[in-house]
């Protein structure tokens, strides 16, 4: 992780002291800067692979797996890996 400096130090010192909306505001505002700046390619890939799998899921190639189940098995992954 990189090295934090003295001038992004105060800048979240001061962000922390905003009031919580204003906190929001702010994040919101630096996510949508870096989203602006992705790698065309990149979101091409990951729009790709979108495509992809609606498309295994309308054509009945993937299955689809109810939550619950899902964290059912989560669950019991979890239990037996610390136990």
């Amino acid at each position: 992780m990189a090295q934090i400096s003295p001038e992004l130090s105060r800048l979240l010192d001061a962000a922390s002291m905003l009031p919580l909306d204003e906190q929001e505001l702010l994040a919101n505002s630096l996510l949508a800067h870096l989203t602006n700046n992705v790698d065309e390619s990149v979101q091409a890939a990951w729009d790709e692979e979108v495509r992809r799998r609606v498309e295994e899921i309308r054509s009945g190639k993937a299955k689809m797996i109810r939550l619950e189940e899902v964290r059912e098995r989560m669950m019991t992954r979890i239990r037996n890996a610390h136990g």
